[in-house]
């Protein structure tokens, strides 16, 4: 057991799989989760304390309809996912723990996440992909296959989700032009507005 230190959090670093884009339309059929611990003064890494990956089975109509478009970008079969369910009570036991959730573009997981677990709109959200300025220092876009190929670190995704929070770990342990660590780039951004499903948006306005 890691006896924390004073300045130390537990980050809850997640990707998601689906058949699509839309959260009320697909769902998710693989989750990746890292809870580890980091320096909030310096952005460093300290240890992975846990991690698990989950397959689910979609269940809705059109998110069945549309898995053999969304197979064409994570290559994750059928067969794979049939007869699959995430077990709840261990992923949520993550979000339990953690201070803060990381991801790279976390609105798009967050948003397929919230209809499955409500809670998650309480904790604090930080996306890798917004809170860094990739452009502004060079880099041609923020996606995660450009960074990584750019920082050296693989030149091939997958498009599976413990593979990208691997790799995704791996990137925010390097140095930026700054001359800082990229995850204390992240947190110095702030974390994301909580979540607001498109329901309430369109009832708010």
């Amino acid at each position: 057991m890691i006896t924390l230190q004073r300045q130390a959090k537990l980050g809850l670093m997640l990707d998601v799989e689906t058949t699509g884009l839309g959260p009320t339309t697909d769902e998710v059929i693989e989750l990746a989760l890292k809870l580890f611990s980091y320096c909030t003064e310096t952005g460093e890494i300290l240890e992975i304390l846990e991690e698990d990956s989950f397959l689910r089975e979609p269940l809705s109509n059109s998110a069945r309809r549309n898995y053999d478009r969304a197979y064409r970008v994570h290559g994750i079969p059928y067969d794979l996912v049939q007869g699959k369910s995430f077990h709840d009570v261990k992923v949520k036991t993550y979000f339990q723990r953690a201070d803060s959730v990381f991801a790279h573009n976390a609105s798009f997981d967050r948003s397929f996440l919230y209809h499955m677990y409500p809670e998650i709109n309480d904790l604090q959200w930080f996306c890798t992909m917004r809170n860094v300025p990739w452009k502004q220092y060079g880099f041609p876009n923020g996606k995660l296959i450009t960074l990584l190929e750019a920082h050296e670190i693989t030149n091939y995704q997958t498009h599976r989700a413990m593979d990208d929070i691997t790799y995704l770990m791996e990137l925010l342990k390097r140095t930026s032009p700054k001359g800082n660590l990229y995850l204390q780039e992240v947190l110095e951004f702030g974390p994301m507005r909580k979540y607001q499903p498109a329901a309430s948006r369109a009832k708010m306005g």
